[in-house]
């Protein structure tokens, strides 16, 4: 890769000006053949053809990706990069090329090119999409400008699996318009002009343009950029089959747009560029374009939720809805996914013969498997609903409102969304995060993210609270609620500290442009949270389920015999049983059921995870814990929600992760083995710090190692959480001790 990426104008001057044979009857620009691909009428499809999808955020280039695309797509990184790239497989032909080039060209630029041209191009063929960053301008210094320049030039591959310069430019570019906000935008299409790719503009979101009162000559403006112009509108599918067959014959002819637009490397390029689109903007757009009246109604809203008073409250009202259907809506398909798969552990142990391997399977892999797929129904209702309120144009003041909130922290208004929806689950945040365009602070968004008051922390803070304040609802719901000030305080602190250290940078202004309001899409939404839940399965399941095998491999073994009281009081069950009284089978099955708990105890302290424990026990005993407290703080490495059934099977024998009177008397009655009462109040408190600070949950670091950009990050902010965790557990048992606790 060259040291730096090439500027428009240094592309343009290496590109020979056109023929005059190129011109159309009356002038306007036609199109060549690009000089790299060639004359493709031969054989127009004996290449692997890519086209890249390029346009400005808030256009529907997303939206226009997933239409032409489906679920078709995958998923990886730009090379280098943590940014998303995605690319898919369309089918080409779509429309009768004729009828395609007549509605997409103007009348000269039509002539130039329709002669002799066949009724249909590129039926049956696919070509790849390749879904480019959103830029406002291919010329700045971001990392997304960057990106889109390099892979324009044919010097940045855009999957990390192949070499810098191996795959060569696209063979077609196809920009994104806005057509109510076509003055900014068509300063980006010419940029793409200026690159000498064989190109096509998608006028999208035409429909809101038409009924703003704004008229658009598609046809004048494809005649003004030399290329053929489709009117689409992504949201509803219209103008798909038109786009599909102008990039067939664009892409299989090779035929690059001599229209150009200014540029060069003086200061006033820019300025230049500026006044080209908007002398082409007057030239192809008339009528009211949303009126006065509709700007200034805009505008009135905007008053009012970029307002910190009635904005701010706005907001606390639209984010506590999300955050409650997030919470409560969820809750049902959870409840139905962890049915299914108890069933299917049940169907397991009843099928399979008893050994080793029905163990594997019932208590490792299904387990695994169904502790992975809870996760989704809140990551992609919180997918769903971001989805919603991103079309509507709402989230976009949202975080104009927030970013005077957050930054003094050294986050960016954009990672509310995030941080908000990290109080229902963190993987969800985490996927959010995607959305802030700069890396350092996407990534401090990321760190701080787990700090939040997950639902998993719930059953343990539900614990812990009741334990230390019985039959006190009031303090006890006190308690509760500092735990969740307690880790919004350190997420937005660690932010700071991280933006100070290792993710040190200027801020950058918040800058967003304010899209127009809109009706969402469900249709949209729907697929998007699609995307982003197979997205889930396929990246971080797999980690998840092998890393959850052997956290259960741990916990299992090695085998132990039964303790002589279980041998015992299995004896008495079989000889209440043969004496042949009234009550003798219940008495023999509470006699059983007691022995089994007591096995479970036993097995559980003596598998490896139990001599960890004891081994670990030197570590936490500073902060209160002994070596059953110990079993539970590792045993929830995987899932922090996993500490109170642990509790529950090491302490009383029996196996339950809810939290109810029966559990809580007996845990509260629970000894350590020097006769001392295990859960005091001191080792509450320090308990229920510890786990408000730690990090406790795998799918999040994995999920961590995948967003951030590597495996570095997560060990980081685990070592960072644990750390935090210990410390604020020591101050904690202390300072409870101190004031008599």
């Amino acid at each position: 890769m060259s040291p730096r990426q090439p500027h428009a104008e240094e592309l343009a001057a290496t590109v020979p000006a056109p023929a005059a044979g190129a011109l159309g009857a009356d002038g306007a620009a036609g199109l060549v053949p690009h000089d790299r691909v060639g004359d493709g009428a031969s054989d127009p499809w004996g290449r692997r053809v890519r086209v890249a999808l390029l346009g400005s955020p808030n256009t529907g280039k997303t939206t226009l990706f997933n239409r032409l695309t489906g679920l078709r797509h995958k998923t990886a990184n730009f090379a280098g990069t943590t940014l998303e790239a995605r690319s898919g497989w369309v089918a080409l032909g779509g429309a009768p090329v004729r009828a395609a080039v007549e509605r997409a060209c103007g009348p000269g630029l039509a002539r130039t090119i329709g002669a002799g041209l066949p009724e249909s191009a590129g039926q049956g063929e696919r070509c790849e999409l390749i879904d480019l960053p959103g830029v406002y301008s291919l010329e700045l210094e971001r990392l997304e400008s960057r990106l889109c320049r390099g892979v324009l030039a044919g010097e940045t591959p855009w999957d990390e699996a192949r070499s810098p310069g191996s795959g060569g430019p696209p063979e077609a570019v196809v920009v994104v318009l806005d057509s109510t906000n076509l003055a900014r935008n068509l300063t980006l299409a010419g940029e793409a002009l200026r690159r000498r790719l064989p190109m096509v503009v998608a006028l999208n979101m035409h429909d809101l343009a038409v009924r703003s009162g704004l008229k658009i000559d598609a046809c004048g403006l494809s005649e003004r950029l030399g290329c053929p112009v489709v009117v689409t509108c992504a949201r509803s599918g219209r103008g798909l089959d038109d786009l599909r067959a102008a990039v067939a014959l664009v892409a299989g002819r090779g035929l690059v747009p001599t229209r150009s637009a200014p540029g060069g490397a003086g200061a006033g390029a820019a300025g230049a560029l500026r006044q080209w689109a908007e002398g082409v903007y007057a030239e192809v757009a008339g009528g009211a374009g949303g009126g006065d009246d509709g700007a200034s109604g805009s505008d009135r809203i905007d008053r009012v939720l970029t307002h910190p008073v009635a904005g701010g409250a706005v907001f606390v009202l639209v984010m506590g809805l999300m955050f409650m259907a997030v919470f409560r809506l969820a809750e049902y398909p959870m409840g139905w996914i962890e049915w299914v798969f108890a069933g299917v552990g049940g169907a397991v142990e009843a099928a399979a013969p008893e050994g080793l391997i029905r163990e594997l399977l019932s208590g490792g892999v299904v387990g695994a498997i169904g502790a992975t797929v809870v996760f989704l129904p809140q990551i992609c209702m919180v997918v769903f609903l971001i989805s919603l309120l991103e079309d509507t144009g709402y989230l976009a003041r949202a975080a104009l409102l927030m970013d005077r909130v957050l930054r003094p922290f050294g986050l960016p208004g954009h990672a509310f969304v995030p941080l908000l929806s990290a109080h229902a689950c963190a993987l969800p945040a985490i996927t959010a995060a995607r959305t802030i365009a700069d890396r350092r602070q996407r990534v401090a968004t990321i760190l701080a993210a787990p700090f939040m008051t997950c639902s998993a922390r719930i059953p343990v803070y539900v614990l812990l609270t009741g334990l230390l304040f019985p039959g006190r609802p009031v303090e006890g719901a006190a308690a509760f609620m500092g735990c969740y000030a307690l880790g919004i305080v350190a997420g937005v602190v660690s932010a700071l500290v991280a933006r100070r250290t290792v993710l040190r940078g200027a801020a950058l202004p918040m800058a967003v442009e304010l899209p127009s309001y809109k009706v969402p899409s469900l249709g949209v939404a729907l697929m998007t949270a699609m995307d982003r839940g197979v997205g889930f399965v396929r990246g971080a399941g797999t980690w998840i389920l092998g890393i959850c095998v052997v956290l259960w491999w741990l916990g299992a073994f090695p085998r132990v015999g039964p303790p002589e009281v279980a041998l015992a009081l299995r004896r008495e069950a079989a000889q209440v049983r043969a004496a042949g009284v009234a009550d003798g089978e219940v008495r023999g099955a509470g006699l059983e059921a007691q022995a089994g708990r007591l096995e479970a105890s036993h097995a559980r302290s003596g598998s490896y995870l139990g001599r960890m424990g004891r081994v670990f026990e030197p570590v936490f005993e500073p902060v209160g814990y002994d070596w059953r407290l110990t079993v539970g703080v590792l045993a929830s490495f995987a899932a922090r929600e996993v500490f109170v059934g642990t509790m529950a099977v090491i302490v009383t024998g029996e196996e339950s992760d809810e939290v109810d009177e029966g559990l809580r008397a007996r845990l509260s009655a629970a000894r350590r083995d020097d006769g001392g009462e295990l859960f005091t109040a001191r080792a509450s408190w320090s308990l229920l710090v510890f786990y408000v600070l730690a990090m406790q949950c795998l799918p999040t670091l994995v999920m961590t190692a995948r967003e951030a950009g590597g495996v570095g990050w997560a060990v980081a902010q685990l070592v960072w959480m644990t750390s935090l965790a210990y410390a604020g557990a020591l101050v904690a048992y202390h300072v409870s001790g101190w004031l008599g606790a």
